[in-house]
């Protein structure tokens, strides 16, 4: 990573979120000058070089202390859970999460901020099939039936991302970066809001038996180690300088039950009974990116294989969950 961030004035929204935290581990590495805000959760990452300042971004006055002052901004604050809380209460998703987003573009605008990056979400994206979507699909059809809210607010926001970088007179540059499926340190491992990967990896670890998977495990994801989504997400604030997107992924397909079989093999659970539950619904079937815009114009490049990364956040969850009581 280059020194371009070293003394800027950056703001990681929703600094004691997964992407949040693991953003501002890193920023600390840069020389930047941080701001986070926080609101229901405390600081996961202490450093007296760290100014967290606690938020409710539904609040526009909170916005406007959030946004000032700040150079660049992240906008990794999101009210986001797993696909249990989607399927059960579709409309969790969309209100809060339009309020902040516009809230907080339109706060760093008048702020003057020189650059904002907002994270979408590959979920967003039409059917594919088996294909890899680009970057410019994103508005080809709906989003899948299952994601049509969560998926409509996050392509709204980027329409908003747009129109501040190209539809006003003294435009703001915004980044719209649309990432796999993350896992990592930091992740949230709660059952009720979990996300595929910090679930399993808990129940293997915790030894769960049986272990109970939605659907049939035949469902396809492409999964990105933390540390090599916020490269990514670096790559992206710093070489990108007006309104663009880009898919920020790890390029390769794994089905859950391969997924599940590689969790079991690194941590030596050898005799776990595995129920695939077929009266819970499947979420996408199938849900890759195309990363060669990345590759192309970030020269992005994964470093993190994933049994090297379901090793390390196994370690981790261990370590921080398990070991601590």
């Amino acid at each position: 990573m280059t020194g371009f961030f070293n003394n800027k004035k950056v703001l990681v929204s929703g600094g004691a979120g997964f992407i949040g935290a693991n953003l501002v581990k890193r920023l600390l590495r840069t020389g930047a000058i941080i701001r986070a805000t926080i609101h229901k959760k405390e600081p996961v990452i202490i450093s007296e070089k760290i100014e967290y300042i606690r938020c409710d971004l539904l609040r526009m006055e909170d916005c406007k202390k959030a946004v000032e002052g700040m150079d660049y901004v992240f906008m990794c604050a999101a009210n986001t859970s797993g696909a249990a809380v989607i399927a059960s209460t579709p409309l969790v998703h969309v209100t809060p999460n339009i309020i902040m987003n516009s809230q907080m573009l339109e706060a760093a605008y008048m702020a003057g901020v020189k650059k904002f990056i907002f994270i979408s979400s590959n979920a967003a994206y039409p059917p594919s099939a088996d294909r890899p979507v680009r970057e410019e699909e994103m508005f080809d059809s709906d989003p899948y039936d299952i994601y049509f809210g969560v998926g409509w607010m996050k392509r709204f926001t980027e329409i908003l991302c747009r129109l501040y970088a190209q539809k006003l007179k003294d435009p703001m540059p915004t980044i719209v970066v649309r990432p796999s499926n993350i896992y990592g340190p930091y992740d949230d491992f709660d059952f009720a809001t979990s996300h595929m990967m910090a679930a399993t990896i808990r129940k293997v670890v915790e030894r769960h038996n049986p272990i109970r998977i939605w659907g049939t495990g035949d469902d396809i994801r492409d999964l990105i180690y933390i540390d090599d989504f916020i490269d990514g997400l670096l790559l992206a604030a710093e070489k990108l300088n007006t309104f663009d997107t880009v898919n920020i992924a790890q390029g390769k397909a794994y089905s859950l039950k391969e997924i599940l079989k590689m969790a079991l093999e690194i941590d030596g659970y050898q005799d776990a009974e595995i129920v695939f539950d077929r009266t819970k619904p499947s979420m996408i079937p199938v849900r890759l990116i195309d990363t060669e815009k990345a590759e192309r114009i970030l020269g992005f490049k994964p470093k993190t294989e994933i049994t090297e990364g379901i090793t390390k956040t196994i370690s981790w969850y261990r370590r921080t969950y398990l070991n601590a009581g």
